[in-house]
């Protein structure tokens, strides 16, 4: 009876394609209808800032790391204070995947992915975006942290001023 059993197989399979033409096709007019994406999809990268309006980027490259195609490029610079910053962040979105790497690997929430999904451009060199393009005014997705009031020793007091925090060692002592 294998005759009759690969019969069933072919007429069902035939019975999926025949149910599928025969549904209304859903069709999105694009440019005059646009799809709402899902709340956690990810599109356009971003970066935000800190509940006091500070940039939150410390430029520490996790992000260019962890990105696979390596379209994320800056420089680190110091503040007169300690605080570590980026001198210029660069995406180049015509290499971006938008695999969201970055924005797991970025320790201070700088870096956040929105839903903006139409970065459509004629010109590949208007899809290199510099710091000033991709900085926003909030904070995104969490208003209240702050990297440097976890981060602690040496940025928001002094060294061993914390809770638990022993002065600093002078190694000098320690020799002979």
């Amino acid at each position: 009876m294998p005759l009759i059993s690969d019969i069933k197989a072919i007429i069902a399979g035939f019975g999926v394609t025949l149910h599928h033409m025969l549904r209304r096709p859903v069709t999105i007019q694009y440019p005059e209808e646009k799809r709402v994406p899902y709340p956690r999809f990810r599109a356009r990268i971003v970066l935000t800032r800190d509940p006091d309006g500070g940039e939150r980027c410390v430029a520490c490259y996790l992000c260019s790391a962890a990105c696979p195609v390596d379209c994320i490029s800056m420089q680190a610079a110091e503040r007169d204070d300690g605080r570590r910053y980026a001198a210029w962040f660069r995406i180049n979105f015509s290499r971006c995947i938008f695999c969201g790497l970055c924005a797991e690997a970025c320790p201070t929430l700088a870096i956040q992915m929105t839903p903006d999904y139409e970065i459509c451009k004629r010109d590949i060199m208007d899809l290199v975006y510099e710091k000033e393009d991709l900085l926003i005014d909030g904070c995104g997705k969490d208003n209240s942290y702050n990297f440097y009031h976890h981060a602690g020793i040496g940025v928001t007091q002094p060294r061993g001023a914390g809770l638990e925090e022993r002065l600093p060692v002078d190694v000098r002592s320690l020799l002979p």
